[in-house]
């Protein structure tokens, strides 16, 4: 229903084909990318598209737009948000991928960086890749603590080969139910 399916291919006036590389309409490279080889055309293209892949077949859904968090990247609507990636200049086997939110309020960006994390590296056969290291632009108002677990969540899965287990997934960073943009502790 929510699915980007073979409708990604082509453009439908709102959104770029998955098959576009439109500079205008994904966010610029944040600080987590500076320095490291920043990929563009048909490298974003590819990577890209296997994205759409990935999180179609884990679910890694904007409940917000109501489609595959990779669809961001492609909707005029947005053109500062969603994916940019980069190969890490010292380990080309570790692919930088950097979420840029719709806001910097984003209630999601937690839960959807994460479940980003988890969708690359747990398909990490779909990819080059040996790691996917996901951080969020310092743009979005938690970005700090988002990013500390994002590189533990790293660190755990490159030391194990594998990825932590889910219910681990929010313990250094409580939910503060209160505040503006409290992030879902939901595991993926």
């Amino acid at each position: 229903m929510f699915g980007f399916g073979s409708a990604s291919s082509e453009s439908d006036g709102a959104f770029d084909g998955i098959d576009e590389f439109v500079p205008e309409h994904i966010p610029e490279p944040g600080p987590s990318l500076e320095g490291h080889d920043v990929l563009r055309g048909e490298e974003h293209v590819a990577f890209h598209r296997t994205t759409e892949d990935v999180f179609e077949e884990r679910g890694v859904y904007d409940v917000t737009f109501g489609y595959n968090l990779a669809r961001l990247n492609l909707d005029h609507r947005h053109p500062d948000s969603g994916y940019r990636y980069a190969v890490d200049e010292d380990d080309p086997s570790v692919l930088r991928a950097e979420f840029t939110p719709t806001a910097p309020f984003c209630p999601q960006s937690r839960t959807l960086t994460v479940a980003s994390f988890r969708a690359w590296n747990g398909l990490a056969k779909r990819h080059d890749y040996e790691l996917v290291r996901v951080s969020v632009h310092p743009m979005h108002h938690r970005s700090d603590a988002i990013d500390d677990e994002l590189d533990r969540l790293a660190s755990e899965f490159r030391e194990s080969g594998e990825l932590p287990d889910p219910s681990d997934d929010g313990a250094p960073f409580p939910t503060d139910g209160g505040a503006v943009g409290g992030e879902s502790d939901a595991p993926f």
